[in-house]
């Protein structure tokens, strides 16, 4: 069966952590059902808004087993599964495609700097014959801010006709509105799925042709982004976008992860939810006070 491909607005979703810094299971799966009844289209396990390199790859394989065994469809659900071992990004490809998911979200391997789009082309047609699966959907990462190793457009377009059904779709996490727009003008016609890494260009994207968006924000304020996609061709879509404009300041005047987290802590009322896995670390007293009633002001 023929899963149908993302559009709309997808939350890379965050993973609890106990206070011993070990994957909070019953947590995240709790959070990711509840982003999904509350105005996602789908989630990504395992993206940088996951602290997925964090993650060891058994983490990852355990996780995503027991949230497709506790009834969310995997057709809602994509993958990050790029990593630096090739054979780790095989292991955990094969097994988002065996369990019906709709599709795997892959970095570029990042360890290594100023390596050359014909590695790059190497390791991805690597992969692609290992899987050898032809129900296979990969969606490029490109995050170069982060990864310091970027997808170009020469490479995406390499990739697009020598793996046409199976490389399907980027985010474009440049934080560059003139980067995504050009990806939609260049390969959006074809079929090829764009997604804005950031909020801000949910509506500019979707009116576009790009298929939604894959923003950190989705994690607390998923309605309203629901409200942008839907209403993107009426009088009104400007004023949603604004909505999400207001709330994506208050957010990112803080570390982005630990911002969220606190969030989702005080929405909850579960403190555990502010445990960040180490190197990172969480919001201070002081700021996580400050970032709560700025959040609370923008919701009355």
């Amino acid at each position: 069966m023929e899963i149908s491909q993302p559009e709309g607005v997808w939350a890379p979703a965050l993973t609890a952590f106990t206070y011993r810094f070990e994957v909070d299971t019953r947590g995240t799966i709790s959070r990711l059902h509840w982003l999904l009844q509350n105005g996602c289209n789908g989630v990504v396990v395992f993206g940088t808004t996951s602290e997925a390199n964090s993650l060891s790859a058994v983490e990852r394989l355990h996780f995503l087993n027991e949230a497709v065994s506790s009834g969310i469809d995997p057709g809602r659900i994509l993958v990050g599964t790029g990593c630096c071992s090739l054979p780790d990004t095989v292991d955990l490809t094969r097994q988002a495609v065996r369990l019906g998911c709709a599709g795997v979200l892959m970095l570029p391997p990042f360890y290594y700097k100023a390596v050359t789009d014909d590695g790059l082309f190497l390791y991805f047609a690597q992969l692609i014959d290992a899987i050898a699966d032809d129900r296979a959907r990969i969606y490029l990462y490109h995050i170069p801010p982060i990864s310091q190793v970027p997808f170009s457009l020469a490479l995406i377009e390499k990739l697009i006709r020598s793996f046409p059904e199976i490389v399907v779709g980027i985010k474009d996490s440049s934080g560059d509105w003139e980067h995504t727009k050009q990806l939609i003008e260049r390969f959006a016609g074809s079929g090829f799925r764009i997604f804005p890494g950031s909020e801000k260009y949910l509506l500019p994207a979707v009116q576009t042709g790009g298929k939604g968006c894959i923003a950190a924000l989705a994690n607390v304020a998923s309605p309203v982004l629901q409200e942008v996609y839907r209403r993107r061709q009426s009088s009104k879509a400007d004023e949603y976008q604004a909505e999400v404009d207001r709330r994506s300041a208050i957010v990112r005047k803080y570390p982005i992860i630990p911002a969220l987290k606190s969030i989702v802590a005080e929405e909850t009322k579960e403190p555990a939810w502010r445990n960040v896995r180490p190197p990172l670390v969480p919001l201070s007293v002081a700021q996580g006070e400050t970032l709560i009633g700025e959040w609370r002001e923008v919701d009355r």
